[in-house]
């Protein structure tokens, strides 16, 4: 186990990305405890807060969601009379939601810099994406069991549970989309994908841990040496493209 964790320990974090009640948020509490990793989770808003002189709860109100305070503002004055804006450039408006992105993106930078930390959600997917040395995770589950999850941890009946992981997941989707023009089901910003349907959450760590291993161990690998072809032969024929029977 030494000698797994010494490989392990190369890696410098795992990105979490979680569909609201799928356990995503649980799965990297354990994972963090499980490697002896910090856990960025909440503590990057309270964080941002502080390097921006806000309280947490301003602070709140931006977390993983676009149209914070001053943009949910200048729409409100902009439905009311757009005559109050024509003299007043929007940029001034929502400067500080663009600070407040930009000092989210050090905040993150910085955990991984000082590594062996677990990440959830932030956009941490898309931020990160080109370090070699950080391993990123989708977790997913279906709607009803979310719906299940939400009501037993949260104590919501089944209308304000399922209605809760609307608004949580449009508002996940609409920062990602916005902040970083991706989406956060496209499978191409993670190296694995778990579904907790059957899953359960500690065999998630297990399988977490095991990738993050098998990634650590081909860090010092070249480019050519990636991808699905590496150490594969021709095929001894030429492959035939598969024709449906005619009926």
């Amino acid at each position: 186990m030494n000698d797994d964790m010494d490989t392990i320990n190369r890696m410098s974090a795992v990105t979490i990305s979680r569909e609201y009640g799928s356990g995503g948020g649980e799965i990297a509490s354990r994972l963090a405890r499980r490697l002896g990793w910090q856990l960025i989770d909440h503590e990057i808003v309270e964080r941002v807060a502080s390097e921006m002189g806000m309280s947490t709860q301003e602070a709140e109100a931006r977390d993983e969601r676009t149209g914070g305070i001053l943009s949910q503002a200048l729409n409100s004055i902009q439905h009311l009379d757009p005559t109050l804006m024509a003299y007043t450039p929007s940029a001034a408006f929502l400067s500080d939601e663009e600070v407040y992105r930009n000092t989210l993106n050090q905040v993150i930078r910085a955990g991984v810099a000082r590594g062996h930390v677990v990440i959830v959600g932030r956009g941490a997917q898309v931020i990160l994406a080109q370090r070699r040395d950080v391993l990123h995770v989708r977790i997913v589950a279906p709607f009803e069991q979310r719906v299940a999850y939400v009501m037993q941890r949260e104590g919501l009946d089944q209308a304000a549970a399922q209605s809760r992981i609307q608004v949580k997941e449009h508002d996940r989707r609409k920062y990602l989309e916005t902040e970083y023009h991706r989406k956060p089901e496209d499978a191409h910003l993670y190296d694995i994908v778990l579904n907790t349907s059957f899953l359960d959450l500690d065999s998630a760590v297990e399988v977490i841990c095991l990738t993050l291993q098998q990634k650590a161990k081909r860090l010092s690998a070249k480019t050519g040496e990636l991808g699905p072809a590496v150490g594969l032969p021709r095929y001894p024929a030429q492959p035939e493209d598969f024709h449906p029977p005619v009926a």
